[in-house]
């Protein structure tokens, strides 16, 4: 019977881990591996409720964490997107000049 659980959702309701902490990690890996790409929208919360089994609530406090992060912005009637990530390894000028 867990291996029936254990396809059908990859969120464990028995971790001491939230819920929405566990969607946020699995959204952030997505975004991480570049399977959603920046600028482009994440899942409703509406679709990722139905693809993970959790309630609505949790999709979006979910999102509300991946905000908190710095992977995604939402604008109001539009979505959510990925964001840039910020330039890595890239020195400042000032760094340079010295």
């Amino acid at each position: 019977m867990s291996d029936a659980e254990e396809t059908k959702s990859p969120l464990d309701p028995m971790s001491a881990r939230p819920l929405y902490v566990q969607l946020a990690d699995i959204i952030a890996g997505k975004i991480k591996s570049g399977e959603l790409a920046p600028d482009r929208p994440i899942p409703s919360e509406n679709h990722l409720a139905d693809e993970y089994g959790v309630a609505r609530l949790t999709a979006r406090r979910a999102a509300q964490e991946l905000r908190e992060r710095g992977l995604i912005i939402t604008v109001r009637g539009k979505g959510s997107f990925v964001m840039k990530p910020p330039p890595a390894d890239t020195p400042d000028e000032d760094e340079t000049a010295s």
